[in-house]
């Protein structure tokens, strides 16, 4: 994926200016910085959910392989189906059993095949390191999970229809630190298939998890923008920006 001067607009307030970034394939990249410099607004951009706020605007280009995700000809809900969320809060849906939830997308998508579906579903399931807790109870709410258990659910509904990326806005901030540590152990191991994109406030989380870290900062009247990107290692041991270091230190934020 490829960010090219991208600005993301709440009617005349920018929350994000013009950046520009190259996410690798099958790879973690995280996004930090201090809240309200638009590290959420530009997840939203990625797969078009900013536009349905109203008075919401996005410009710029965003290309996977080449196409522009904001093309006229482009239809935004093939792009959301393409790059999955999972949002800061677990939302398994309140009134879809555990299965159900999982296979939600799959029957939007016009799948009918009730063993293709199954089959879809453990296969999510597993890889959401979740199978083996529910297997026998796939008929059961996915409300009636515990917090790790429904924010895990949530990441097999979103790989089910199989996305080419997979967006993370802070799904551990709700989590217990056992929990935190499954997730955290997911993100590693899904990356062998998907590409994923993560915003966190943890530094630790980030240095854990992720191969490329965008640091991003709030200008003073010019909106978030990016302040510096790299491996991650870089980032934490040997940033290029003073403002990188002092904010990875705690220094503000």
């Amino acid at each position: 994926m490829q960010l090219k001067d991208v600005e993301a607009m709440y009617g005349s307030f920018r929350a994000v200016n013009r950046v520009s970034l190259d996410v690798m394939s099958r790879s973690v990249t995280a996004f930090i910085g201090p809240s309200g410099c638009g590290k959420t607004t530009l997840l939203r951009t990625l797969n078009r959910m900013h536009e349905t706020t109203p008075g919401a605007s996005v410009k710029g280009t965003i290309e996977i392989n080449g196409i522009n995700l904001y093309d006229e000809n482009v239809d935004p809900v093939r792009v959301r189906r393409s790059i999955g969320m999972v949002f800061q809060k677990p939302n398994p849906f309140p009134a879809m059993s555990i299965e159900g939830n999982v296979a939600s997308g799959l029957r939007l998508a016009g799948e009918t095949n009730k063993v293709d579906v199954a089959e879809i579903v453990e296969q999510s399931l597993r890889r959401a390191a979740l199978w083996d807790e529910v297997k026998d109870k796939l008929k059961e709410p996915g409300l009636s999970l515990s917090g790790g258990q429904q924010q895990r659910l949530c990441i097999a509904r979103a790989i089910a229809v199989e996305p080419e990326i997979v967006l993370m806005d802070e799904p551990c901030s709700a989590l217990d630190p056992l929990a935190t540590l499954r997730i955290e152990e997911l993100i590693r191991d899904l990356k062998d298939r998907f590409t994923i994109i993560i915003v966190t406030h943890n530094m630790q989380q980030a240095a854990r998890v992720s191969d490329t870290t965008a640091f991003f900062n709030m200008g003073d009247d010019k909106g978030g923008y990016l302040v510096e990107s790299g491996p991650t290692a870089q980032i934490f041991t040997n940033p290029t920006n003073k403002m990188t270091e002092d904010y990875i230190a705690g220094r503000f934020g």
